[in-house]
């Protein structure tokens, strides 16, 4: 008994720690918890003679469960492809405000760009560029040898700082541009989205309740339907890079949503596409910018 009560508290001390790991790895709380719990039942299991640096065993460990994890989630979602369409099941254990609060502690944008990589890519870049783990020791979690897996951890990092994307004034003009319609969306401030939306903008939306319109025209006309509508949801927005522009991605609890792309003219925005389609979101190019 006195053992077990050691191990367990020596497990508590890093439980924190392991539960960050598996966050950003997995992005649901709920999912994070779970594999804690099954990297604890591996400790209770294994006999503490084999454990040399158990941190660094607890890390190895998480990191094999939350690759699994991702690998069968991203199974069943090629199922479910080439199958009949499946809803999800809601989640009776997830805590929408936990899952807020470490979805804003990590970063949505970062959050939703992660969730474009593969499973190895995911695990290799986040062990290494958020915990700075050697590549000699994710090497063989992810099944690869030490160059293998920094190439994964090298091509992801392009894929989430936007690597191709050229640091122009193009395209910092359109940061101000957004981060102002953004700055008025949070603050529900109908005239400061006037200011930066041509009077006649065109907004356009891919899916909406039946006979909802799909198109808005007039930047008095969507402005006000859209401090109601958003503002309340505001902070679960953030910028990103989309397809190498600058956008917006609104992601609760830091699963993507719809996606806002912007065509800006004579430095006002002139169109606005709303993407909420599944399929859609899936082929859209995402980077985060390297000051978010």
């Amino acid at each position: 008994m006195s053992e077990l009560k050691d191990l367990t508290q020596l497990f508590e001390s890093h439980r924190s720690h392991l539960r960050g790991v598996a966050y950003r790895m997995l992005g649901s709380a709920s999912e994070a918890d779970d594999a804690v719990q099954e990297a604890w039942l591996r400790l209770n299991n294994s006999s503490m003679d084999e454990v040399a640096n158990l941190g660094g065993w607890l890390t190895t460990v998480i990191a094999r469960i939350c690759l699994d994890m991702l690998r069968s989630r991203k199974s069943r979602r090629e199922e479910a492809v080439d199958g009949e369409t499946i809803e999800p099941i809601a989640d009776t254990k997830r805590n929408p405000e936990q899952e807020t609060l470490l979805a804003d502690s990590v970063g949505v944008a970062l959050l939703v760009v992660l969730e474009t990589l593969s499973p190895a890519e995911r695990v290799a870049f986040v062990l290494h560029d958020v915990f700075d783990l050697p590549f000699d020791e994710i090497a063989p979690i992810v099944d690869r040898t030490p160059d293998a897996a920094r190439q994964l951890a090298s091509r992801a990092r392009r894929r989430v700082r936007g690597g191709e994307i050229p640091s122009n004034s193009d395209l910092q003009g359109q940061r101000v541009i957004v981060d102002a319609f953004l700055a008025a969306l949070r603050a529900g401030d109908f005239e400061g989205l006037l200011k930066v939306l041509d009077p006649n903008v065109v907004v356009r939306i891919d899916a909406g309740p039946p006979g909802a319109p799909r198109e808005f025209r007039g930047a008095a006309n969507w402005a006000r339907g859209a401090t109601a509508a958003f503002s309340p949801f505001a902070r679960f927005v953030q910028q990103v890079f989309i397809d190498g522009r600058a956008g917006l991605v609104f992601a609760p609890g830091g699963r993507l949503s719809r996606v806002l792309t912007f065509t800006i003219t004579n430095g006002i925005i002139s169109e606005v596409e709303i993407i909420t389609d599944r399929a859609r979101l899936e082929q859209l190019d995402l980077s985060v910018p390297e000051d978010r």
